[in-house]
């Protein structure tokens, strides 16, 4: 059985940040203009060994009812202006 390919499709989320700094993700929207509202976060963590797990962190959120995994890679300290992207992996497309 051959393994699915993950592909990463950055995308725009909208945040908020608590007083401790925390940030929230609260909106999805895809480059074709789809949004979707999150629901919950339910989990935060490092992303792991499949990902650059010193630059890349996990969220586990709630869309629709259905459990999704968005994940945030935090921009290198050669990338002053910028902060870090947003993004979902898809299975990759032949």
């Amino acid at each position: 059985m051959d393994k699915i390919r993950m592909q990463r499709v950055y995308v725009k989320v909208n945040s908020d940040f608590d007083a401790t700094g925390y940030m929230q993700p609260k909106t999805i929207t895809w480059s074709d203009g789809r949004r979707f509202i999150i629901d919950a976060v339910k989990d935060y963590r490092p992303a792991g060994n499949n990902h650059d797990s010193r630059n890349c962190d996990c969220y586990t959120i709630v869309i629709n009812g259905k459990t999704k995994y968005l994940f945030f890679e935090r921009a290198s300290c050669y990338q002053r202006s910028a902060f870090g992207r947003w993004y979902v992996e898809c299975p990759q497309k032949d």
